[in-house]
């Protein structure tokens, strides 16, 4: 936002400088074209006029010396040749304008020749220009510049006149340019300012908001500051972490209740039907207890992977890998290490064990046999569990993660289990700051089996 201020401001200041200063050149010309029109235009007047015998208390008295007046003889003259010489700077804009003048004052203007010399190489005035101190430039002063101007007469002599204008056009531009300059460093810094009060809580506030969302922590809430609409953005910030905070704790505290409500009696049943006489009966019975309490185990699980209470440790995650598969090996499950690497992560080894966990138990339970890999890709652990099954439709990849979403309609635990694991793998992932993806292994054209792809970021 300040580079856009800032730029459109440039432009902003540049064309009103630039109007600032076509505005004062167009005067400066057009002054200086009317002083030389005048003179040439009064020549005739001058010429005819003869004062040797004026009485001298009628004698009009000379104008008042400005600083730039030449001496009668040396403002107009007639010379046989042009003025025009080399370095000069021909005035192309003033012969135009002059050209106007002189025409609409009834003089034919064929020739006209306006040109800018430094005074000290005329041969008409410098020796003049020499003696006049005033003339000397000063260290904020430029020097004059002189103004020749001349039209051709019938006769083929050149009418000059010659005007001293001050050098104060390139000072009238660095003065434009000291001002813009100045306005822009004002605006820009109380732009600046302005923009660092807003933006400084609103940083603050990301921070806090990110924080928030990694350990729903609510210890020391960010004070309000800044301009008033921020400062109530923050309070309804920290009035909403609270509000949220309180609702995960009663939700904890529902989802324990719950959990005791309900296998206390479960435990119950359990010890009731060991008085089942009828073996088979009864270990169906013992089953659909387990079942419960499997399911409930994963409820909770899911309900509580976003306020862990373990904390984050420094763990290697091959040897975590490699001891989850000698758990499955150990039972007699077909389970193949394959290649893994040494990495080092910051994590919570207990819910990413259960998250690998499950992947493998979805690998045997569907393709009879779980492969194991770790590798680092850039900047990322990837953890990949491969089996042979016969996958998933493309179309039915993305629910699969939600929970309680199985292939297999019913309700049957032996044939698919509860439909949380994949949930709760994907919600440790994200607790990670990673991801969980699955993604169909082809093999000659045909589907060979599912790849999961757990990704942890590298700190």
């Amino acid at each position: 936002m300040l580079l856009a201020i800032a730029l459109a401001l440039m432009v902003a200041q540049g064309i009103s400088s630039g109007l600032i200063w076509r505005a004062q050149h167009e005067r400066h010309m057009t002054g200086m074209v009317n002083s030389v029109a005048f003179r040439l235009l009064g020549q005739p007047q001058e010429q005819r006029r003869d004062t040797r015998n004026e009485d001298p208390a009628l004698r009009r008295p000379p104008p008042p010396d400005d600083g730039f007046r030449l001496p009668r003889p040396l403002r107009l003259r007639v010379e046989p040749a042009s003025p025009l010489a080399h370095g000069d700077y021909r005035r192309g804009d003033a012969e135009h304008a002059l050209r106007e003048v002189l025409e609409a004052q009834g003089v034919p203007a064929t020739d006209v020749v306006v040109v800018e010399r430094d005074p000290a190489r005329d041969g008409a005035i410098a020796e003049w220009f020499r003696t006049r101190r005033r003339f000397t430039p000063g260290p904020d002063s430029d020097p004059p510049r002189l103004v020749v101007a001349a039209m051709r007469r019938p006769d083929g002599a050149w009418l000059t006149a010659r005007v001293l204008v001050p050098g104060d056009e390139r000072r009238i531009l660095v003065s434009i340019l000291l001002q813009t300059i100045f306005i822009y460093i004002v605006l820009v810094g109380a732009v600046a300012l302005i923009l660092r009060r807003i933006a400084r809580p609103l940083k603050a506030l990301t921070r806090r908001v990110e924080a928030f969302a990694q350990d729903r922590s609510t210890d020391g809430q960010l004070a309000p500051d800044g301009p008033e609409d921020i400062q109530r953005l923050i309070a309804a910030h920290n009035a909403m972490e609270l509000r949220i905070v309180s609702l995960l704790d009663e939700k904890d505290v529902m989802l324990g209740a719950i959990g005791h409500d309900l296998k206390t009696p479960l435990a119950a049943l359990r010890v009731r039907i060991e008085a089942v006489e009828d073996d088979t009966e009864r270990g169906r019975m013992a089953a659909t207890i387990e079942d419960i309490n499997r399911s409930l185990d994963d409820i909770l699980s899911l309900a509580r992977v976003g306020r862990p209470s373990d904390p984050i440790e420094n763990t290697e995650l091959a040897a975590l890998v490699a001891d989850v598969a000698d758990e499955y090996e150990d039972m007699g499950e077909d389970v193949v290490l394959g290649e893994t690497e040494r990495i080092v992560l910051p994590l919570r080894a207990t819910w990413l064990r259960r998250a690998m966990r499950n992947l493998v138990s979805n690998a045997l339970r569907y393709g009879s046999r779980a492969r194991v890999s770790l590798h680092r890709e850039g900047r990322h652990a990837v953890l990949r569990i491969e089996d042979d099954g016969p996958g998933i439709p493309e179309s039915d990849i993305g629910r699969m993660m939600e929970p309680f979403t199985r292939l297999e309609a019913s309700r049957n635990s032996a044939t698919g289990g509860t439909g949380l694991g994949l949930a709760l793998a994907r919600a440790i992932a994200e607790q990670h700051g990673g991801s969980l993806t699955l993604a169909n292994r082809q093999e000659g054209g045909r589907i060979a089996g599912l790849t999961a792809t757990l990704r942890l970021p590298l700190t």
